[in-house]
């Protein structure tokens, strides 16, 4: 990914934090010769022994991306958060239009999970997202015929290697134009505008 200095983010504990909070990541590979690529939830664990992170998941198995796994080639997997729409208009001076957005990119090598691995991925995955409901479903409380859909799917897991991350927010920019830039996309009726206008309030103050 091309990035350019001022828009570097090399904040590992910022960068993690967005991977959790913008889990819904894209992952991408190379399948007989052609790009493929799968939307799918993503979790970052670390490893309790020596401190390795990986990104798990799940694909179909019906879904031929995962045969290609066994290639022991790297994978990329894309995250992105709030984007908005910046207008030169705000500028005082002559401009062009942009964007605003944050992207990670994470690359790793994939394995396959065993079926034990399997079932505790899920079981991970479905206690994040049922955290707080009324009446959360749990794995371990489903029945025998339920989780014999567990055949039907692919689990697996991406030791991460690297990481490349953009966080695209006016730095460029004087702190008049950038104040401007806040204060458009705050006035926007588009969340993503407002997402991004609190992110650069907030940044600008740390």
């Amino acid at each position: 990914m091309y990035i350019p200095d001022y828009y570097k983010n090399e904040d590992r504990a910022e960068i993690e934090a967005f991977l959790k909070a913008n889990a819904f990541g894209i992952l991408v590979n190379v399948l007989d010769g052609k790009p493929w690529a799968t939307h799918v939830p993503l979790e970052l664990v670390e490893s309790s022994t020596d401190g390795k992170q990986f990104l798990v998941a799940h694909v179909s198995k019906e879904n031929p991306q995962w045969t290609a796994f066994s290639a022991g080639d790297e994978v990329l997997v894309i995250f992105t958060g709030p984007h908005a729409y910046v207008s030169s208009s705000w500028y005082d001076f002559e401009g062009v239009p942009t964007w605003n957005y944050t992207a990670v990119h994470v690359y790793g090598k994939p394995r396959i999970l065993d079926e034990s691995e399997t079932i505790a991925s899920l079981k991970t995955l479905v206690d994040k997202y049922e955290a707080g409901r009324d009446n959360p479903t749990r794995v371990e409380d489903l029945s025998k015929k339920t989780m014999m859909m567990v055949r039907g799917i692919v689990a697996f897991e991406i030791e991460i290697t690297r990481i490349e991350a953009k966080k695209k927010h006016s730095q460029n920019r004087d702190a008049k134009n950038y104040q401007s830039v806040i204060a458009h996309l705050e006035a926007s009726a588009d969340p993503n505008a407002k997402a991004i206008a609190a992110e650069m309030k907030r940044k600008r103050k740390s």
